[in-house]
Parts: structure tokens; sequence; C-alpha cells
């Protein structure tokens, strides 16, 4: 069977660490699958491709307060699973592309120095709309 889905754009704009890993999970998946991907990081988002907070996002989970970071952590370990900043790694080393929001960066006063080595570029959301040109646009 033919695939209908050749391109993924996933826009990651929240900095829970729970709100950020669907994102980053399915684009690693598009990959595996042979699929285009390209993550936009804009607002908070940003805080999981800054190097000095990527690696501190906050868990959000209001609903199972028994669910703690170190809870996370130490689940993310017994079953080797990434962590956000090697997941970046991942997709980014799989062939995906990744860019921060221009308005974003300039609002926060950000410096493209701040980022990971993964962030490809810092681009508005006009080249946003460009580069997902026939693409599936998840927002997250």
């Amino acid at each position: 069977m033919e695939r209908k889905i050749k391109k993924l754009s996933i826009i990651i704009s929240r900095n829970g660490f729970e709100e950020v890993l669907p994102g980053l999970i399915m684009a690693n998946g598009a990959r595996m699958e042979g699929i285009d991907v390209m993550l936009f990081f804009t607002s908070f988002g940003l805080d999981a491709i800054i190097e000095s907070t990527m690696d501190n996002l906050p868990l959000i989970n209001k609903t199972h307060p028994e669910l703690t970071m170190e809870t996370m952590k130490q689940a993310m370990e017994k079953y080797d699973f990434p962590t956000i900043r090697e997941f970046i790694e991942m997709i980014h080393d799989s062939g995906a592309k990744i860019y921060a929001c221009r308005a974003t960066v300039d609002l926060w006063g950000v410096k493209k120095e701040d980022f990971c080595p993964e962030v490809d570029d810092i681009i508005s959301v006009g080249q946003f709309y460009t580069f997902s040109d026939d693409a599936q646009i998840i927002f997250t």
C-alpha cells in the first residue's frame, strides 16, 4: 500500500516534558518510516532546543500527582528511553530539519548560540509555510 503522508511538519509550542515528548516520538517514528520531517519550535517550545533548558523541562502533569520527574527519569532509564536531548539528536541525525521561530526568538532575545547544535536555522512563520508546502501539519 502506498503511503499518503510523505512530508510532516510538527509545531512544538509548549515546554512541559510530557508536552514536548509526543511531537518528538512522532517525528522519530515518521523518520523511521522514511517520511520527511520538519520540527518548528515556537513560544515556550523553544525551551526544548535551548542548551541551558532542554535537559530540565518541567513536568506539567496535574492529573497524576504520583508521577514526578524523578519517577519519569527512572522509568526512562529502566526502558532505555531517550531523553529530550537524545531524541533531538536522533531526529536530526536521521535527516529531519529543526527550526526555531524567528518571532519568538526575537521576542525573547534568544541568540543562535543559545540553541543546541541540531537547530538548523531560525526561520519566519512565512518560511515555515513555504517549507511545509504539501506537508501534513501537526500542532503540539
